[in-house]
């Protein structure tokens, strides 16, 4: 054990605190007290309508909790960006459930919403999830109409999404619980089926205000697109419900009917907990991001039975590549080694740093685990890749192409936990968000950024200070401590994994004794979609 794991514990622990101290303030959505008018009316909230929904002490995932986070402090804020996603099951079944928040500032649709809508489509579409919408929306955010309507993705893309959905397969249900005006009822209709509970739920293109405004035509929104009107005139809705319970359990009925799944069939068998205890994570995970510890420690408390197979182990030695398990399921894991090590040649090697033969290593490991139909598993904590003249002569750049080449080209499912350093050309490599993980989250020690906040500092105090002397401005060492100061505290805000979740970079941030629960959801996520294309690297140098 190493002599700073109790510190380290401590450390760590208070990370987490600080995290369920960040949700449990999301979970409140728009406040007590729009909670309780929103229940004054009969209405479930969206948390209660997905926990009522899915099935009892079964696992779920919340996708993108903390979007929004600290966002739209001018508006008033958007807790969880409106909107609440769950991955869990319904009938055994796994679905992805979406339900609008109606009590931050009327489920309103703000830039974040749309985003985090568009992400929850996406899940669905590359695993073939059914989905489940639970609306209960005024529409798009006025104020912010420009943000949010015009652009591909903006809230247009959705109905798109409904449509390619429908053509794929994939099982679209709509409930109606509240309102859906305008654009947004395209959503429901465009759905499989849709259903809508009396006297709450009303869906209309304009509502009776607009109306009257537009044709002068006077009638109340009950008469205009209530649940009767839709059930029995229009024909616009499926099922009416009396009360959000009967619509949920309508929805599980529903569900319970689905037939089975074509399979992707990657390999699954009885499923092991760690020997090694996960909850030591947290001791061997150092507070800073410059302390070494060994990546191993943190696989063996990850994986089933803590065995692994080393693919070779004795080359390209930042970054660590094996077979294992979790949770039942093979993976192949692709880890950086944040520890000094030597190389073939007996040459010391920085930690967290990509060299020319690590990425030949992880380039090869990943075309095996395509070739077998094994899922990839990224731990990430990556400064980069090693520069100087050496690195170039030897053809860095061309390794790192390789590297990247195979992430990108991957058909098997891909899955990215961010658990330390975030950097550069380093995120690209190990999956970062443009590489089309699965399911990318971050720990509280994550950090995400084009560089380390040191290097960052210093280089825009240069920009700074040189653009400030051209003005004619003397600046003193206090003013230049001042100008670096303030510089650090604005880079480490953006660096922190709660800027990236609030922004949707992440799809979370999770306590790490939480990641094998996100990796075994998203493998039994992704083989519901078989692979129907072949690995192929393209033209690469070799």
């Amino acid at each position: 054990m190493n002599i700073n794991f109790n510190k380290n514990e401590d450390y760590n622990k208070l990370q987490l605190t600080e995290l369920k101290k960040r949700l449990l303030n999301v979970y409140k959505g728009g406040g007590i007290k729009n909670i309780e008018k929103h229940k004054a009316k009969g209405k479930l909230t969206a948390r209660e309508r997905i926990n009522y929904l899915l099935d009892n002490k079964s696992r779920s995932i919340e996708i993108g909790a903390l979007a929004g986070d600290n966002m739209y402090k001018e508006h008033g804020g958007c807790p969880s960006g409106g909107v609440v996603i769950k991955i869990g099951y319904i009938k055994g079944k796994q679905c992805i459930v979406v339900a609008n928040d109606a009590t931050v500032k009327a489920g309103a649709w703000f830039p974040i919403t749309a985003k985090k809508n568009l992400r929850a489509q996406e899940i669905a579409i590359e695993n073939r999830l059914p989905i489940i919408y639970l609306v209960d929306s005024a529409g798009v955010y006025l104020p912010m109409q420009d943000e949010i309507f015009p652009d591909k993705e903006h809230f247009g893309r959705i109905f798109r999404n409904n449509a390619i959905m429908s053509s794929m397969g994939i099982t679209q249900i709509s409930a109606i619980m509240g309102s859906c005006v305008a654009g947004g009822a395209y959503l429901p209709v465009m759905s499989d089926e849709a259903l809508i509970v009396d006297k709450t739920g009303s869906i209309f293109l304009a509502g009776s205000y607009l109306v009257k405004a537009a044709i002068g035509e006077s009638i109340d929104n009950e008469t205009l697109g209530g649940a009767t009107t839709h059930c029995e005139i229009s024909g616009v809705t499926d099922y009416k419900a009396k009360d959000d319970y009967e619509a949920l359990d309508k929805i599980k009925n529903i569900i319970d009917k689905i037939g089975d799944f074509d399979k992707a069939g990657f390999n699954r068998v009885e499923a092991r907990k760690p020997i090694e205890n996960p909850e030591d994570i947290l001791g061997i995970l150092p507070q800073t991001r410059t302390e070494q510890y060994e990546i191993r420690a943190i696989i063996e408390r990850i994986v089933d039975d803590s065995e692994f197979e080393e693919y070779k182990k004795n080359y390209g030695k930042t970054i660590v590549c094996a077979y294992a398990r979790i949770d039942g399921w093979a993976v192949g894991i692709v880890a950086n080694q944040r520890k000094v090590v030597k190389n073939a040649k007996k040459e010391m090697q920085f930690g967290g740093v990509i060299y020319s033969d690590s990425a030949d290593k992880a380039t090869r490991f990943i075309a095996n685990c395509n070739q077998k139909k094994i899922p990839l598993v990224f731990l990430q904590d990556v400064t980069g890749f090693m520069v100087g003249s050496k690195s170039e002569h030897g053809g860095i750049i061309k390794d790192g192409a390789k590297m990247v080449n195979a992430v990108s080209n991957s058909v098997v499912p891909k899955f990215t936990i961010i658990i330390g350093n975030s950097y550069g050309a380093g995120n690209y490599a190990m999956c970062g968000k443009a590489y089309d993980p699965r399911l990318i989250v971050a720990w509280p020690s994550a950090r995400l950024a084009v560089m380390g906040g040191g290097q960052a500092a210093k280089v825009l105090l240069q920009i700074e200070t040189a653009s400030l002397k051209k003005k004619g401005e003397k600046i003193s060492k206090e003013k230049e401590n001042e100008i670096l100061e303030s510089i650090q505290e604005r880079y480490n805000k953006q660096t922190s994994p709660y800027y990236a979740a609030a922004h949707l970079w992440t799809d979370a941030v999770i306590n790490p004794l939480d990641t094998r629960k996100w990796i075994s959801m998203g493998i039994e996520a992704a083989n519901h979609a078989p692979i129907k294309k072949e690995f192929n690297l393209g033209v690469i140098q070799v």
